[in-house]
C-alpha cells in the first residue's frame, strides 16, 4: 500500500479537501515512477560498512545528507544517490581482475563478478564503495576499492498546475522551489500562490507532500522554506477559487456578477 503524507512545517497536517484531491490526481503519477515495485528483501541488499571502515567520506545508510527519508525541511544540500540506469565503473587498487563496469538495472540490481545480484539503488557513491569492499572482503584481503559514476540519467523535476509551460524540466543540483518555479515560466494569475505542493519519494512505497505558502515566503522574504529539490520532485500549483468558479460560468454572467452597476 502506497502512503502519502502531507506535512507543513515538518509536522503532519489534516489535508484539507482540495488538497486531499490533488493527492488521488497524483495517485496515477506514483505508480508510474516506480512505487509499484516492492523493494527487495533486506538480505539480497548489499551491506553497508560500519562506520570507520573505507573511505572517511562514508555517509551512513538513514542519515542526514540526502538520506531517502530526508524530510522536507531546510536547504541542506543532498549527496547523489545512484539510480536506475546509472553506469559505474568498479576499480581494485590491489586486485585489477576484478575491475568492473556495471549498470544499474530497472529494478535497482547489479551483477557483480563474483557475487550475487545486489540491490544498490539509492545508495551515495561512498555508501556504495564500503559496501562492495565488505562484500569481497571473504576473497579479498583488505580490499581497496574505488567508485565513480560514468554515465546517468540527468535529473529531472515535474511542474504541474497553473505555471506558465508545465512538464518535465532537467534538474539543477542546487534549484530550488521558486527557481524551479521560474524555469517553468513563474505561477499563472490563477495559481493559489499559498498552497504549492511538493511532491516528494521518501522511500519506496511512501510519497511525501508538503504544503508551501511561496506568497508569504516572498512577502516576508524568509527563504528558509525554500528548499532545493531532489531528482523526481514533483511541484503541483492548484487553481484559486475565483478561477474555479469562473469555469462553471459564462463570460457575460461573470460579468454581471462582478460588475451590475454597468447595466
Amino acid at each position: 500500500m502506497i502512503e502519502i503524507r502531507l506535512t507543513n512545517d515538518g509536522e503532519a497536517i489534516q489535508m484539507k479537501r482540495p488538497i486531499a484531491s490533488t493527492v488521488l490526481l497524483f495517485a496515477c503519477w506514483i505508480l508510474q515512477n516506480g512505487l509499484g515495485v516492492a523493494a527487495p528483501p533486506q538480505e539480497q541488499r548489499l551491506r553497508v560498512a560500519e562506520e570507520g571502515t573505507g573511505a572517511a567520506a562514508t555517509t551512513k545508510t538513514g542519515t542526514t545528507d540526502g538520506a531517502s527519508g530526508e524530510r522536507l525541511v531546510g536547504n541542506r544540500r543532498p549527496l547523489y544517490r545512484i539510480r536506475k540506469s546509472d553506469v559505474l565503473e568498479v576499480r581494485f587498487t590491489f586486485a585489477t581482475d576484478f575491475d568492473q563496469t556495471i549498470s544499474v538495472r530497472p529494478d535497482g540490481f547489479v551483477t557483480l563478478r563474483g557475487l550475487e545480484e545486489q540491490y544498490v539503488e539509492g545508495m551515495t557513491v561512498p555508501e556504495l564503495r564500503n559496501a562492495i569492499c565488505a562484500a569481497y572482503a571473504p576473497m579479498l584481503h583488505d580490499p581497496e576499492v574505488t567508485v565513480a559514476v560514468k554515465d546517468f540519467d540527468k535529473p529531472y523535476f515535474i511542474a504541474m498546475g497553473e505555471v506558465a509551460r508545465p512538464g518535465k524540466y532537467e534538474l539543477r543540483s542546487d534549484a530550488t522551489v521558486t527557481e524551479a518555479l521560474a524555469i517553468a515560466g513563474g505561477l499563472t494569475r490563477q495559481a493559489r500562490h499559498s498552497q504549492v505542493v511538493l511532491f516528494r519519494h521518501i522511500s519506496d512505497d511512501r510519497v511525501e507532500a508538503k504544503l508551501l505558502n511561496i506568497k508569504q515566503m516572498m512577502n516576508s522574504r524568509n527563504l528558509t522554506e525554500d528548499v532545493h529539490l531532489q531528482p523526481g520532485d514533483l511541484l503541483f500549483i492548484p487553481q484559486n477559487r475565483i478561477s474555479k468558479v469562473r469555469q462553471f460560468l459564462p463570460a457575460s454572467s461573470l460579468s454581471t456578477y462582478i460588475n451590475p452597476t454597468q447595466f
